[in-house]
């Protein structure tokens, strides 16, 4: 792989690209003074003396954070190759995107059990940022990648591997909130919290996260642009 072909030269994107590790810096010192308040490592609390934020179901919360990222990488891969836009080509990087968010959307549908609230702005923002992110990763990763590439090939088999280890763990945490024993004590009606069991959660505390991590390193591996894995470096310092 050239280095011509991994950093795109254009103003914009290296423009963009600079904007990548500078929100690298920032998300990793903010996820450490203050997380995202959507997290579960957030504080609940309204700040004092100011006005309380617009709030969301959780559901919806997640619906606007992982839904337009969706909608840019399904236009990219299906509609945009057939209107003859800029030449666009659906790409293999293209497709793991859409296969993500996809993912991510049909959990928030079907599978997460949810019953709290999101502040709007908080979901606003990240939706923006997995857009602008997917809309980047389809427009630049190199649409003549081979799956004989051995590269390739084992960007798809990590991709595979986070997906799949993501949803299974996911899975565990929604069977865990179908739990009675999980949703309050009796007596008090309080929300209790209940450590989760199975699968990779005996030996670390968030799988889940670990294995999406898996799955972005597989979708950077195989996209064969700087911006993916520059994409990789933040979402490990959000995640992490």
């Amino acid at each position: 792989m050239e280095l011509s072909s991994f950093v795109n030269l254009h103003p914009g994107v290296l423009f963009y690209n600079t904007i990548q590790c500078l929100t690298i810096c920032v998300i990793y010192k903010g996820e450490i003074d203050k997380p995202m308040p959507y997290s579960k490592f957030a504080s609940t609390g309204s700040s004092s003396g100011g006005k309380s934020p617009a709030m969301v179901s959780s559901r919806i919360g997640m619906l606007i954070i992982y839904g337009p990222a969706a909608i840019v990488a399904c236009i990219f891969q299906f509609i945009l190759p057939h209107l003859g836009w800029m030449d666009s080509t659906p790409t293999v990087a293209g497709w793991m995107v859409f296969a993500h968010f996809l993912k991510r959307v049909a959990e928030v549908l079907f599978l997460h059990k949810y019953s709290g609230e999101t502040e709007l702005n908080a979901a606003k923002f990240i939706g923006v940022s997995y857009a602008v992110t997917a809309f980047m990763i389809c427009l630049l990763s190199n649409p003549d990648v081979s799956t004989s590439d051995s590269n390739i090939s084992f960007g798809m088999l990590l991709f595979a591997i986070g997906s799949f280890g993501n949803l299974y763990h996911h899975y565990l945490l929604a069977l865990l909130r179908s739990d009675s024993s999980s949703k309050g004590d009796s007596t008090t009606g309080k929300k209790q919290y209940k450590a989760p069991s199975g699968g990779l959660f005996e030996y670390v505390a968030a799988p889940h996260y670990f294995f999406e991590l898996v799955a972005w390193l597989g979708i950077a591996m195989t996209s064969q642009q700087l911006t993916s894995h520059l994409n990789f470096v933040s979402m490990t310092c959000y995640l992490c």
